[in-house]
């Protein structure tokens, strides 16, 4: 059984940094992609960045650009975003992905609420 199992959320200032991690398991991952989506109260679920597994590739919304990063740890199983110079607007629930390169196969985590307190 696949399971994606994010932690790290919290309360933060503005201004201030969170990692979020992504504890994969119950597959191999290789040739999926990892990405990491945010929603915001009232809207929609959107991509901020991802991951080829190996950690090749990297693309990030403009909104995070310069101030997030995703990382992979093979070894761990683990996606992680480093999250800094946070912003009011950057609170939401942060949702982990594995979507299958090519393929039908999407996962996802139950989500990790960050709050940024201006």
């Amino acid at each position: 059984q696949v399971q994606l199992v994010e932690s790290g959320g919290g309360l933060v200032q503005a201004g201030g940094s969170l990692r979020l991690s992504c504890a994969a398991s119950g597959r191999t991952f290789s040739g999926y992609n990892m990405g990491w989506f945010r929603q915001a109260p009232g809207k929609e679920r959107d991509l901020i960045a991802r991951i080829t597994w190996s950690g090749g590739n990297t693309y990030y919304a403009d909104s995070v650009k310069g101030r997030f990063a995703i990382h992979v740890d093979n070894a761990k199983n683990t996606v992680y975003l480093q999250m800094n110079s946070l912003r009011s607007e950057d609170t939401g629930v942060y949702y982990c992905n594995a979507r299958e390169v090519g393929g039908y196969s999407d996962y996802w985590g139950q989500g990790t609420q960050v709050t940024v307190s201006s």
